[in-house]
């Protein structure tokens, strides 16, 4: 009996000298084994920041377009010079389209019509993304509606709100922006057309909460982690929410919206936090009015605008605001050449010579200055 145990234990002391003979003789393998299980269970928890950049309404006044032409076409580009270093900072750049592209002849108001260049121009200074339902979607009817996304589709710019058809809507509505991890579903509505019928089968998203609320939670379905309503509603010149607008963002808000930009009212309204009723501690951003990108519209209020930053992060798959802020611009018409230029107030009280404006030009871009920091005070003013 003790023969058969001595010879357990010397076969057990064998396989087990052989075994540390191994892991001393190979502490390479040995490292690249822990390194490698502790790599496999490693979760990554870096935050991610994502920021957008939402300006208002880019008109075309005919005034504006005389002022474009050219013998070579109709150039704009060079309108947004000061702000396109801004623009170009963000992960993603959006205006309000309130033109159609429906080709000649050009025309300013009440049916407004641009060149298409003018929609390549922002393009080519940094807006990525484009939203169209207003209530100058269809000025120029079926044929402004299509051709406008046609255009849109070939310059490669991204764009929501009307559609040539529901099967084309049912395919691309919402539109989701996926980056950094963060699903970003996009809406757009319009309070209406300016008594223009649509024609069959074209759509232009309206202000329905029925439809508005199937959107929401087609969003949710689709893995959405955050959705920003673009709308168009509010009084014209008008320069605070009406009750029709707080009490949509309301409901918006109670729906799971995260973010509202507003537009329309031509004039800059008011930026608030809002709270859902059955959720106290999440804030919801709404600016109410961006007022005018680029326009005609010289009188006070309405001859400059904003520009709205969302800053929103990105952790473990959700994606929360975290931060906003405005960055007013006046537009100057004149300059060399002619044209429309936007201007940051930041630049015009920094280094207003080089911009050679008339004296009244001086004044009206200070009262302007000093009419939105009035409004929006509170909220954070971006610098460049």
């Amino acid at each position: 009996m003790k023969s058969i145990i001595s010879q357990i234990w010397l076969g057990t002391s064998v396989i087990l000298f052989t075994l540390f003979g191994i892991f001393i003789s190979f502490p390479d393998k040995n490292k690249f084994y822990k390194n490698n299980t502790k790599k496999e269970f490693t979760i990554d928890t870096a935050k991610q920041s994502v920021s957008l950049f939402f300006v208002g309404d880019l008109m075309g006044h005919k005034p504006m377009i005389e002022v474009a032409k050219t013998s070579a076409g109709y150039e704009y580009e060079h309108w947004f010079k000061y702000i396109k270093n801004k623009v170009e900072k963000y992960d993603l750049s959006v205006l309000n389209l309130e033109v159609t592209l429906a080709g000649e002849p050009y025309s300013g108001y009440p049916m407004f019509c641009s060149p298409d260049s003018y929609a390549e121009a922002a393009k080519n200074v940094g807006f990525d993304f484009f939203i169209t339902a207003n209530n100058h979607s269809i000025d120029r009817g079926k044929r402004g509606l299509e051709r406008t996304l046609d255009v849109l589709d070939s310059l490669q710019i991204k764009h929501t709100g009307t559609f040539k058809d529901e099967k084309q809507r049912e395919k691309l509505y919402p539109y989701y922006w996926e980056f950094k991890g963060a699903k970003i579903a996009i809406l757009n509505y319009t309070y209406g057309t300016n008594g223009i019928k649509i024609t069959p089968p074209n759509i232009v998203n309206m202000i329905d909460t029925s439809q508005i609320k199937i959107d929401i939670q087609k969003a949710r379905r689709d893995g959405s982690n955050f959705i920003i309503t673009t709308i168009h509603w509010g009084n014209e010149y008008q320069r605070k929410e009406s009750l029709e607008q707080s009490n949509l963002a309301q409901w918006l808000a109670d729906q799971g919206i995260d973010a509202i930009i507003g537009m329309h009212p031509h004039v800059i309204q008011p930026m608030k936090i809002i709270h859902p009723k059955n959720n106290q501690l999440k804030s919801v951003p709404v600016a109410y009015s961006l007022g005018n990108f680029v326009s005609n519209q010289r009188d006070r209020y309405k001859n400059g605008g904003i520009g709205v930053e969302l800053q929103i992060e990105v952790h473990n798959g959700r994606v929360t605001w975290v931060n906003w802020g405005y960055y007013p611009f006046w537009i100057q018409l004149g300059g060399s050449p002619r044209g429309y230029y936007v201007i940051p107030t930041t630049n015009l009280e920094n280094t207003i010579h080089k911009f050679g404006l008339t004296e009244q030009d001086k004044i009206n871009a200070k009262i302007f200055s000093s009419d939105t920091r009035e409004l929006l005070k509170g909220i954070t003013e971006l610098k460049d």
